[in-house]
């Protein structure tokens, strides 16, 4: 959206926009930007909260009053659901003595019993909701878990494949979709966003997986494979369970 606002600002028409990126606005410098912290894919903040998003709607719009640009301006509040004390997930499925278990090595073989573990409850959200998210990749489950493993084992396709920093990203937004929409089919399970991320990216082997793909990364000779493991895979709000 930034590059898109410099052809628009070329044409006569002042924009401003939400950023969820702050490195990516910095970089594409638009006229007008407004950061906020909230999750990807909620420039707005938590759903069916509508005096906070209209307060956010509200602060963009004012960057139109600047006198000059670029301009990027931090949105001082973190949205409302990640404010609050959250429920905990209650997983019914056992994961053993916990993700933090795993070394590198075990990883993979946990990671594939992991997601036959919640094979049951994913199959009961896809008939409850009659639909999935799961799809981005292109991939089915197992080919987009193998993917991964693959990588933080040394995958035998190339590291110069211009494609794979795009298909390792889509596969773990599938990964996550599973989990998310399998652990969403459970009695009892609180719904907010940050309860379940933090029963992720705190309980789950997957989680590992997916750090162990982001640390590979970044120590990548390519920045696109870089900017991915810096960006793209682990919540900056998560980052912080995979420093120790």
């Amino acid at each position: 959206m930034g590059g898109l606002a410099h052809y628009i600002e070329d044409e006569g028409i002042a924009t401003t926009q939400i950023s969820l990126i702050r490195e990516h606005t910095e970089i594409i410098r638009p006229q007008r930007a407004l950061w906020v912290s909230f999750d990807l894919g909620r420039p707005l903040g938590a759903p069916n909260d509508p005096p906070f998003q209209r307060t956010v709607i509200q602060h963009a719009l004012r960057l139109f009053n600047a006198p000059s640009g670029p301009v990027l301006e931090d949105f001082a509040m973190d949205a409302p659901d990640t404010q609050a004390d959250h429920m905990q997930v209650a997983c019914p499925v056992s994961f053993q003595s916990g993700p933090k278990a795993a070394s590198t090595s075990e990883l993979p073989a946990r990671f594939l019993a992991e997601i036959e573990q919640l094979r049951p409850w994913y199959d009961i959200a896809c008939k409850k909701q009659d639909r999935t998210t799961f799809g981005a990749s292109g991939l089915l489950l197992e080919a987009a878990a193998e993917l991964l493993s693959g990588f933080i084992e040394e995958t035998p396709r190339t590291p110069e494949d211009p494609s794979l920093p795009d298909s390792l990203r889509m596969a773990c937004e599938d990964i996550k979709a599973y989990y998310f929409e399998a652990v969403s089919a459970q009695p009892g399970q609180p719904t907010d966003s940050r309860s379940l991320a933090d029963w992720f990216w705190g309980e789950t082997v997957a989680a590992l997986v997916i750090n162990a793909v982001r640390e590979k990364c970044l120590e990548h000779q390519s920045t696109k494979f870089r900017l991915l493991g810096k960006l793209l895979l682990v919540p900056r709000s998560q980052i912080y369970r995979f420093r120790f």
